[in-house]
């Protein structure tokens, strides 16, 4: 039966979320109104999903953080009936309708990407880092300004104080910071910084102790012919630093203060270094995608070589041996594969996947044994690349030795090497085009280091092993994966492949004592097993002993250059700011199971919300643990290197 034309077909209603600021819903271009605060936080947390299953115990703890009624379930029920009358006010009674869904353990709000600003900022943010990572600053810094055009005020403003401080929301806000962070730095290279001052003023309010930040409104603001301003937004953030948190302003900081009174704020490109942010992909790349030859002219990236269609020659690995024996890590190794089943020839984009975690938890050795697993999938090569983000023997690599040794892998002879970061960037990924490679990029010390580094062709993937968060990669696509240690079957399983398995069958009550007493560490484990490889003599249980009575140091845990606990502690240490460090060697005196803001603030005399920012800092390195949102855990061998840390 054909429609009849007299008779307008039904539309759906066009419905827009928004979060990035006042919780709003409008339906077909008018607001409705969302009721009760508690139900409008519902609302938020739902959207903050995007398009996610929320927990039911989740919406119990936003709204009655602790403590919920008896009757919260109930009134839950209430609320998301009401939203889903909201929403669909056509619904029959008791309908499940289309938008609020329930589902096993919460709920979920059924959205599209073009309904919500949250989806629209996130998508505009990978657009900009794509242009940014493929030398294209103009358009970066365009995306970014779209994206940050989506931002209205502060995130889920209309709820209660105390519900925005979920970490929900507040991972929210952090994203923003960061993509305002990336504005400014592809700003600066293309010469708008005007468009991005006011996302840069309101991202310098919301967090006025960020001073990566504030390195970029400060340089912004000059670049713009408003030095007086500028030199106003250094003096501002300087002292409030020295009020809130008793420090002076770190060497980017400084450096933005000095090019400022230098009035050396010119365009920027890919010659100098220009350090404002560990976390920036944008400021070594040239703004128009062309590096300097040293012979007068310039050219495109990779131009000044004539690159045959496969240089490399294929299967070449680099890959370091793989772990005889390698235990463990099984449900580890099925998510590696899964992802890059997942991520596999789907996507135009670089597809990449982090693991973290705290230093000895095994990152190499899961990275290396699942990508000598996974070569079949690689047939064009897989290359592997020590970044040395927390030797503590040296600096770490910079992107530029990095790729030289990559491109020395593939094939490329230094005659035939071009000069320059972009040029070397442009040449590698022409390289890699259309094949199929894995690129195991160990301990990252910052997103800005890996940029270069990251494949652009469908088909390959980098693999990131990292004791920092790297929230900028996260943020631009990498899939995370955070190790923690083995559970006690993997690492008694572990023990015994290292020690023998007739050792542990015989000794079973010292065996448990040694992997409690090491925390079930890889590494500590490890240190353990080539004492006890040397001196087969001795029973597992003096082994046992003298753990228990150097219970609180790392003085059994010395295992020579390859197993040596306490240094591979004291590269992520080393790493701390001064203020964080110096929480760190405090939190020995902290009694409690759990470390909270509060309870740093009480430990450093610092006001709360500075000793939040160092809490953060120390996980960010895997120094501490953030097992639930605002509380803190200490690994049993860290407490014991925080005690021994030396003063900085």
């Amino acid at each position: 039966m054909s429609a009849d034309p007299a008779r307008p077909e039904a539309r759906d209603p066009v419905l827009r979320f928004e979060l990035l600021g006042p919780v709003r819903v409008c339906r077909d271009g008018a607001e409705l109104d969302l009721g009760f605060p508690q139900q409008r936080a519902l609302l938020a947390l739902l959207l903050a999903y995007e398009g996610r299953p929320v927990p039911t115990g989740e919406l119990l703890d936003l709204l009655w953080p602790g403590h919920p009624p008896a009757s919260a379930l109930n009134v839950v029920r209430r609320y998301i009936g009401a939203l889903r009358r909201l929403l669909e006010p056509e619904l029959p009674p008791r309908a499940p309708g289309r938008r609020l869904l329930r589902r096993p353990g919460g709920y979920l709000l059924d959205v599209t990407p073009d309904e919500v600003d949250l989806l629209r900022f996130r998508e505009l943010t990978r657009q900009g880092v794509r242009a940014a990572v493929t030398g294209r600053a103009e358009t970066a810094a365009l995306r970014f300004t779209d994206a940050l055009a989506q931002w209205r005020g502060p995130v889920a403003m209309g709820i209660a104080a105390a519900a925005r401080e979920h970490v929900r929301f507040t991972d929210v806000c952090r994203e923003l910071l960061r993509t305002a962070r990336l504005a400014g730095d592809a700003a600066l290279l293309s010469g708008r910084t005007a468009q991005v001052l006011p996302a840069l003023r309101r991202a310098t309010a919301l967090d006025p102790l960020d001073e990566p930040l504030h390195a970029r409104l400060i340089l912004s603001l000059a670049a713009c012919g408003l030095q007086a301003e500028a030199l106003t937004a250094y003096e501002d953030v300087r002292r409030r630093l020295a009020a809130e948190l008793g420090t002076t302003p770190g060497a980017e900081l400084a450096a933005a203060h000095t090019r400022v009174l230098r009035q050396d704020v010119g365009l920027l490109t890919a010659g100098p270094r220009v350090d404002v942010g560990r976390e920036t992909p944008v400021v070594r790349v040239a703004g128009s995608g062309v590096a300097a030859d040293p012979r007068g002219d310039d050219r495109a990236p990779g131009a000044a070589l004539a690159v045959p269609e496969r240089t490399a020659p294929t299967g070449h690995t680099g890959l370091p041996p793989d772990i005889h024996g390698f235990t463990g890590r099984k449900a580890e190794l099925g998510w590696l594969t899964a992802t890059r089943d997942a991520v596999d020839g789907t996507v135009a984009t670089p597809a990449a996947v982090w693991i973290g975690g705290m230093a000895g938890v095994g990152k190499t050795a899961l990275a290396v044994h699942w990508a000598h697993r996974a070569a079949g999938r690689f047939p064009d090569g897989r290359l592997y690349v020590a970044l040395r983000g927390s030797d503590p023997a040296g600096p770490a690599a910079e992107p530029e030795e990095a790729l030289r040794a990559l491109l020395t892998a593939l094939g490329v002879s230094a005659a035939r090497m071009p000069a320059g970061a972009a040029a070397l960037t442009g040449l590698y990924r022409t390289l890699l085009a259309a094949r199929r490679v894995l690129v195991v990029l160990d301990d990252a010390a910052g997103t800005e280091q890996l940029r270069p580094l990251l494949p652009a062709a469908p088909g390959c993937l980098a693999l990131v092993t990292s004791r920092h968060a790297l929230p900028g990669l996260i943020a631009s696509g990498a899939r995370p994966l955070r190790l923690e240690p083995p559970p006690a079957e993997d690492a008694r399983e572990m023990l015994a492949r290292l020690i023998g398995a007739d050792r542990t069958a015989a000794e079973p009550v010292a065996a448990d004592e040694i992997l409690l007493r090491s925390g079930r560490l890889p590494l500590a484990l490890a240190a353990i097993a080539l004492r006890a490889a040397a001196h087969r003599e001795i029973p597992l249980t003096d082994t046992a002993a003298y753990l228990r009575e150097t219970e609180g140091t790392l003085d059994a845990f010395a295992g020579g250059a390859t197993a040596d606990v306490r240094a591979a502690f004291l590269g992520s240490y080393r790493l701390l700011s001064p203020q964080a460090a110096r929480l760190f060697r405090l939190l020995p005196r902290h009694a409690g199971p759990d470390l909270t803001p509060a309870s740093a603030a009480a430990l450093t005399g610092l006001p709360v919300r500075g000793a939040r920012r160092l809490l953060a800092e120390l996980a960010e390195t895997h120094l501490i643990t953030e097992h639930t949102p605002g509380r803190y855990t200490l690994h049993r061998l860290l407490r014991a290197f925080a005690a021994e840390a030396p003063g900085r």
